[in-house]
């Protein structure tokens, strides 16, 4: 019997669709073996299955469960696939089949059986209800940070015996309703009001700031300019839904993302040190930094 389940990954910052395939075959041992470009975290996890299922007072079987995350051809990452696997594992199992084409699940599996939170939320779910999904299983933890996204109902779950049975169950209940957002305070410790003169300076960042122009600072050390940065973003409108939804997919990638706020409001500031190197600012490694010296190679 093959059970088909659908999870999710992150690649950058996008979130890419994940079908996970067990098979169980008849045997007198004992053994998982998972299959698809998994790493490091992906294949510990049939530890974390093993113990969690066991102390979830929920059944499995002997025999070789072959576990195949596809498309193989992308590389997996992270925890997330813990509880699809496990949930898997079970229906092959007591070979029940489960209709789960419109679920995706997400969430990594203490031994206990908890549910333990996930980073990259939001581009998974957002490439899951691309995909057509109608429900979303996720950590209790990630609830409101996955509820931001409309068009897809969640369904958060504490424990994996929990998951199986609102799994199995013939009808669902409420999903879970974001609470009503709003605004947060301003947490700057400075403000644009603290400038004293630089008249022609403030000028120009006001308008740069309500037309969403770039601007270049240029001048003399001690000048201001660093100054005048930092009490920029004070000034700033608060991010419109699309854009919050794009900045918020960045930080919850990077586990940067408040849980219990959901999107972000207020517009990001980075302030990178003037030493810092071409691959440093933009990001990557080293095949970003031999493209960049063949380009300046190119440019010369």
């Amino acid at each position: 019997m093959i059970t088909r389940l659908y999870s999710a990954t992150v690649i950058g910052v996008e979130g890419v669709e994940v079908e996970v395939e067990i098979d169980l075959k008849p045997a007198a041992e004992k053994r998982t073996f998972i299959v698809g470009l998994p790493d490091t975290a992906i294949k510990e996890s049939t530890h974390r299955v093993e113990s969690a299922i066991s102390n979830s007072d929920l059944p499995e079987g002997q025999g070789i469960f072959v576990v195949n995350l596809a498309p193989a051809d992308i590389k997996k990452q992270g925890p997330s696939f813990d509880l699809a696997i496990a949930l898997g594992i079970v229906a092959c199992t007591i070979s029940q089949p489960i209709d789960a084409k419109d679920w995706s699940i997400i969430g990594e599996l203490a031994l206990d059986g908890s549910v333990r939170a996930v980073q990259g939320i939001l581009p998974q779910i957002i490439a899951a209800r691309e995909q057509g999904k109608r429900y979303m299983m996720v950590p209790s933890a990630n609830a409101q940070e996955a509820s931001v996204v409309h068009g897809i109902d969640i369904y958060p779950v504490d424990t994996l015996k929990e998951a199986w049975l609102l799994l199995t169950r013939d009808g669902l209940p409420t999903p879970y309703v974001t609470h009503e957002y709003s605004e947060a305070p301003n947490e700057f410790h400075i403000d644009f009001d603290e400038i004293k003169g630089q008249a022609y300076a403030r000028r120009a960042m006001e308008i740069a700031a309500a037309g969403h122009h770039n601007i270049l600072l240029s001048g003399s050390p001690g000048s201001g300019k660093s100054m005048l940065a930092q009490r920029l973003p004070t000034i700033l409108p608060t991010l419109r839904d699309n854009e919050a939804l794009e900045t918020s997919k960045i930080h919850s990638v990077c586990g940067l993302l408040s849980r219990e706020s959901g999107l972000m409001r207020q517009r990001p500031f980075r302030a990178p040190h003037h030493t810092i190197s071409d691959v440093g600012l933009m990001g990557g490694g080293c095949k970003v930094a031999h493209k960049m010296s063949n380009s300046r190679i190119k440019c010369q």
